[in-house]
Parts: C-alpha cells; sequence; structure tokens
C-alpha cells in the first residue's frame, strides 16, 4: 500500500494543457489520462489538492473571480478536490506562497492535517520541485516541452506523463530502497528516472538549482 497522504498538483501544464493567464472556463483541456488518475488516487483514500501560481492577477490580466471560474471548470471534468491553493502574487511581490517558495505547499497539507514527509507534489517546471523540497515534500516531475533540460536533470524523480506519476504513487513511491540506498523504482527507464544521487533533500534551506523561470 502507498504510504502517501495526499498528492498536489500544479495545475497548468499538469493537470490541464496550459493557456497563459487563462480567464476562460471553455478553454480549460485536461491533459490525457487526468481524470482517471485522480480517480484512482481518490479509490486509494488518497487526499488530492491543486497548488497554482496565478500571477496574471497581479499582473492585471485577469481576476481572482476569474480564477476561481477556471477552477471551477477544472473540478467539473476533473472530480473534487480536496484542497486548493492559490498564489495571485506576482515574481516581485515576496510572497511566502508562491512557488518555488514553499508556502502553498504548507498550507495545502496542513489544512488536510498530513505532514509534509506524507506528501508528494506534482508539476511540470523547476519551480514546483524546488517548492516540494522546501516544504520537506517529496517531488515527482512531469516534463512538457517547456520543461528545460537542467530542470529535469535536478528533478529526484520524473515521470513521462500524469498517469506514469499517479503510478509511481499507487505502486510504491520509491524514496529509498530498503537498504537506504536510493531506489529506481518499478518504473525505472521507462515512465520513472531517479536523478539524484542520494536522499531527497528536505528542508526550506535546500532545493534544487534556481532556473528564473518561474511563473
Amino acid at each position: 500500500m502507498s504510504p502517501v497522504r495526499v498528492v498536489l498538483f500544479d495545475r497548468d501544464g499538469t493537470l490541464v494543457h496550459d493557456v497563459p493567464y487563462n480567464a476562460a472556463p471553455e478553454r480549460v483541456r485536461p491533459v490525457e489520462g487526468a481524470r482517471e488518475a485522480l480517480d484512482a488516487l481518490r479509490a486509494r483514500g488518497i487526499r488530492t489538492g491543486v497548488v497554482t501560481n496565478q500571477s496574471g492577477v497581479a499582473r492585471g490580466l485577469l481576476t481572482e473571480a476569474d480564477v476561481r471560474r477556471v477552477n471551477k471548470r477544472v473540478e467539473e471534468l476533473l472530480g473534487p478536490f480536496d484542497v486548493w491553493a492559490v498564489c495571485p502574487h506576482g515574481p516581485d511581490d515576496g510572497c511566502p506562497c508562491r512557488k518555488p517558495r514553499p508556502g502553498m505547499i504548507l498550507d495545502a497539507v496542513g489544512r488536510l492535517g498530513a505532514d509534509p514527509a506524507d506528501c508528494v507534489v506534482v508539476g511540470d517546471i523547476g519551480s514546483d520541485v524546488e517548492a516540494a523540497c522546501r516544504a520537506g515534500a517529496h517531488a515527482v516531475l512531469v516534463p512538457t516541452p517547456v520543461t528545460r533540460p537542467e530542470e529535469t536533470a535536478a528533478a529526484p524523480h520524473v515521470a513521462r506523463d500524469l498517469p506514469a506519476a499517479v503510478r509511481l504513487v499507487l505502486d510504491g513511491p520509491p524514496w529509498e530502497a530498503p537498504d537506504g540506498a536510493p531506489a529506481l523504482g518499478l518504473y525505472a527507464g521507462a515512465d520513472h528516472v531517479r536523478w539524484a544521487s542520494g536522499r531527497l533533500p528536505t528542508g526550506p534551506d535546500v532545493a534544487p538549482p534556481r532556473t528564473g523561470r518561474y511563473l
């Protein structure tokens, strides 16, 4: 049985196809296999949530009401999530919630009464991975065409697509092998690759290299 209690997902580019600063619910399109993957987690009693940067609000490109309407459409298509965390701030606002800072993840996990160590964050860029590591959670990167090679190289776990990331969680997260050595897991060489050479770093002062590309 998976020891994971919570899986938090980035929204744009991970659960749904990325439409920059999207204010139109009708433009929401889930990635392939998203609903089935989420339902598999729910069937195992694993809580699900969304943690999403929405700097379009700070930039004046959309409103918080727009974000809520788009999020509602996401739930209509993908089913209910146990928790949502949205950061409406811009890159220079200095807020604690905007990824790659860990605030949204810590808030979401706390609202669910879980520990960050029992949480997995799934996202498509380096800020998702960095935020997870800084929060003390695990991270799985699902690369897309916008993911930079150095972000993939820095990620502790990589899955080829969203369903593969969820299978990785359900089949037993390969955070460590029984002897304490790094574990490649069931999907090594296929869906999953372990890039890091040691244990997953945790804590606010330990994080993968920054790339400077955070939306």
